[in-house]
C-alpha cells in the first residue's frame, strides 16, 4: 500500500480531549508505526509525550508504546515489538491509558495557568505525569510560596476551559497572542488552534486539556533552578 496523506487519520483528541477509545481501520503499515484512519491518540509534540494503550481486533491485542509524527506528518501508532501486528485494512479498537493521558491533562492546563501567573516569555518546558516544567525569560527570583498561592487559586476559581480556532493571517494581527520565545505555533494548514481558560489566558496550543481549572486539583510548585542570567526554570507537581 503506498504511502497515505498525513490529513487522512481524523484527529478525534483534537476536538474531544475525553475520548478514551475509538473504532478505526489501518491505513498503513510502517517499520516504525502503524498509521490509522482515525486516532484519539495524541503524538509527541508541543511539550507533551505521546500517548500509550493498546490496539485490538479479532481476538488479538498489542501495546501502543508511543505515538508520534513520521517525517511526512503522519501519526505513527508505536506497537510493542512482541506483540502481533495487524494488516492494512484491518478493523480495530484503540484504548488510551486513559490514567497517564488525563494526568498529562492536567499538568498541561496547569502549566498554562503557571504562565498566566508568571508573566514572562516561555523558552522551554515539557511535561510528564510525575512533574512538568515550563522555563521563563526573567533575571527575578521566584517567589514560590505567592505564585503557589496564585496557582491554587485560580484552579479553585473553576474558570472554564476550551479550544477555537483563527486563521493564520488572524493570529499575525496578533502577535502577543504567542508566548513561547523559541517555538511559533505550526502553520500551512490555514488556520491555528486556540486554547483558552475564561479570563485567564489564551494562546496558540495544540495539546490535550480539560474542560475547567477545577479538575487540575492539588498542585505544587517544586523546584526553582536557574538556567541562566536570564532563565528560570519551574517545575510543578501534581499532589493526588
Amino acid at each position: 500500500m503506498g504511502a497515505i496523506l498525513p490529513d487522512m487519520t481524523a484527529e478525534l483528541f483534537r476536538s474531544d480531549s475525553y475520548l478514551k477509545e475509538c473504532d478505526a481501520n489501518v491505513a498503513e503499515v510502517r517499520d516504525n508505526g502503524v498509521v490509522l484512519d482515525r486516532t484519539v491518540f495524541y503524538p509527541l509534540g508541543g511539550g507533551q509525550p505521546g500517548d500509550t494503550g493498546a490496539l485490538s481486533w479479532d481476538g488479538e491485542q498489542v501495546a501502543v508504546i508511543d505515538t508520534r509524527y513520521g517525517e511526512d506528518g503522519a501519526i505513527l501508532h508505536m506497537l510493542d515489538e512482541n506483540g502481533p501486528l495487524p494488516v492494512a485494512g484491518t478493523a480495530v479498537r484503540g484504548a488510551l491509558d486513559w490514567e497517564r493521558r488525563y494526568r498529562h491533562m492536567r499538568m498541561h492546563t496547569a502549566m498554562h495557568l503557571l504562565g498566566s501567573v508568571l508573566q514572562y516569555g516561555v523558552t522551554g518546558g515539557n511535561i510528564s505525569a510525575v512533574k512538568s516544567r515550563l522555563d521563563f525569560d526573567m533575571e527575578e527570583s521566584v517567589d514560590k510560596e505567592a505564585v503557589g498561592a496564585a496557582l491554587a487559586k485560580l484552579v479553585a476559581d473553576d474558570h472554564p476551559v476550551s479550544c477555537r480556532w483563527i486563521t493564520e493571517a488572524e493570529l499575525d494581527a496578533q502577535p502577543e497572542l504567542v508566548r513561547t520565545m523559541s517555538v511559533q505555533p505550526p502553520r500551512g494548514k490555514g488556520s491555528v488552534r486556540l486554547l483558552e481558560i475564561a479570563g485567564v489566558d489564551l494562546q496558540p496550543c495544540g495539546g490535550t486539556h480539560l474542560q475547567s481549572t477545577s479538575e487540575v486539583g492539588a498542585v505544587r510548585i517544586g523546584k526553582v533552578e536557574k538556567k541562566g542570567r536570564r532563565n528560570r526554570r519551574v517545575n510543578i507537581h501534581l499532589d493526588d
